[in-house]
């Protein structure tokens, strides 16, 4: 696919200064989206919007199709009448991070009266819609929503410790629990209703400004999952339905001893004799939530990093031959299209860019990895003609974080030999060497457009505990800053692109 010369911003939503601790898809986000239409931004990428499993990780989701419930805005609620707004003035201002904890506790019991509220009293549109949005997503909602009250039931129980005819989802226990369970899963449709709604009401204002969303889909999911509970079969599991083997990467920049994720394997083989479908399911789902897709870990679909599951670290893994085209042929027949980019980085051989490349997929260009020995020169701007480039990833520091403790004096002498000292700060001059690239896309983390230091990390792999916290001020979105940017967008031929036809059909009312 041929992407557009465009530029855009990083931010994730729980990053947004909302009020109840954490950010969500209400005023904040719409304030955002002025912000990068003042900026004249054409693009906003977020991180994986999924219901939040181990270590509130993004990329640790309950659901590769359901949405995090802490995303609704119950200012939003408040307005279709959900819930009484007197009810919201308990909540917490903008806290500097997000703090987990205490979120679910203060926000999801708000949320399930809301949802009561609206089961009980909504308006016979609201209603009417909600009816529609469950008969045309029952096919991944259904099983969701079993898992998810039942989970709740378990106290959170990884779902393969539940009784035994529960964890073996055999029919008659299932049945048993839909009825034990019927309000309880009725409410977290509705949560789910809610959030789908609010988001592509968000996409559709973003849309009318001319900004695309860029999504990111991981490749692997979580074990305690409604979609390894559901779909088994696809996973590599032993006797007591533990994973036999898990995914991670071998030791790199990142980690001495490897990244060790603990995502389940898939059966490449089950999931080809089944045409993909279940792929094809999930990125036709992506694909109708976001306009662009980033897929992580890109390396993953040619050869795949298998751990033995009763190993702590990364170390003792091997590759193994992933679906490689296979799959893409039947994703390109299936949507139409492959709106993906590709994040290929770390160890990357030959035939991982020959794949990407066969499949016309562009791959990604991070500035900070371009400034060491003379192979990381793939990353710099001048060698990114059809890559999306970025100043730094969720996964790095900051580029002012990066500057005055992460590089190497070499690493800071080159920078400077390359993008010149700047008197409005390194993260300016990682900026204008990002836009100024021949890359097809430039997407900056908002932190480095502020210049903010490694307080302001969002994630440390390897780090057990910390990430996914940082909240951005909305103090700090000035119209100075979305002048420079928006400069700057001019003279590098970014400018947004006004959509070709933007029907309501593809957007929640």
């Amino acid at each position: 696919m041929s992407f557009p010369r465009a530029a855009g911003i990083l931010l994730h939503p729980t990053s947004l200064p909302s009020r109840g601790g954490v950010g969500d898809f209400g005023p904040a986000a719409y304030q955002f989206a002025d912000f990068l239409a003042s900026a004249r931004q054409g693009l906003w990428q977020v991180l994986p919007l999924g219901p939040l499993g181990y270590g509130n990780s993004p990329y640790s989701a309950t659901s590769a199709f359901a949405g995090n419930p802490l995303l609704i805005s119950l200012d939003r609620l408040a307005d279709r009448g959900w819930i009484d707004r007197a009810k919201l003035d308990a909540l917490p201002a903008a806290s500097a991070s997000v703090e987990y904890d205490r979120v679910f506790a203060q926000k999801m019991p708000l949320l399930f009266e809301a949802a009561r509220t609206f089961l009980r009293s909504g308006s016979a549109d609201a209603l009417g819609r909600f009816e529609s949005f469950q008969k045309d997503t029952s096919w991944w909602l259904d099983d969701f929503v079993l898992f998810d009250a039942l989970r709740a039931r378990q106290k959170l129980e990884t779902w393969n410790r539940w009784p035994r005819e529960l964890a073996a989802r055999e029919p008659v226990a299932l049945e048993k629990a839909k009825s034990e369970l019927a309000d309880d899963i009725r409410i977290r449709k509705a949560l789910q209703f809610a959030f789908y709604e609010q988001w592509r009401a968000l996409r559709s204002y973003c849309a009318e400004r001319s900004i695309r969303v860029v999504g990111d889909v991981a490749i692997f999911v979580n074990h305690d999952s409604a979609d390894v509970w559901t779909h088994r079969e696809l996973f590599r599991l032993d006797q007591n339905l533990e994973p036999e083997v898990v995914a991670g990467v071998p030791p790199d920049f990142f980690s001495k001893t490897g990244q060790r994720w603990g995502n389940p394997l898939y059966r490449w083989d089950v999931m080809k004799e089944r045409g993909y479908m279940w792929w094809i399911q999930r990125l036709r789902w992506a694909t109708q939530n976001c306009d662009y897709i980033r897929l992580d870990h890109f390396r993953g679909f040619d050869q795949f990093w298998e751990i033995p599951a009763s190993d702590s670290t990364a170390v003792n893994g091997r590759w193994v031959d992933g679906p490689r085209d296979d799959l893409f042929v039947k994703l390109r027949e299936a949507l139409g299209g492959l709106p993906f980019f590709a994040e290929d980085l770390g160890y990357i051989t030959p035939e991982v860019h020959a794949l990407r490349e066969r499949l016309q997929i562009p791959g990604m260009a991070v500035l900070q990895f371009g400034f060491g020995d003379e192979g990381a020169h793939m990353y710099l701007p001048h060698r990114s003609n059809g890559k999306v480039i970025y100043t730094g990833t969720h996964d790095n520091d900051t580029v002012a974080g990066w500057w005055r403790s992460g590089a190497s004096e070499d690493e800071r002498r080159n920078a400077e030999a390359y993008v010149g000292r700047c008197d409005d700060g390194i993260h300016w001059a990682f900026i204008r060497s990002a836009q100024c690239s021949p890359a097809c896309m430039s997407i900056i983390p908002q932190q480095d457009v502020l210049g903010l230091g490694s307080e302001a990390r969002m994630n440390t792999p390897s780090l057990q505990g910390g990430n996914w916290r940082w909240r951005l001020n909305a103090a700090q979105l000035t119209g100075e800053v979305a002048a420079k940017l928006a400069r700057l967008i001019e003279l590098s031929d970014r400018l947004p692109k006004p959509f070709a036809s933007r029907t309501t059909e593809n957007f929640f009312a």
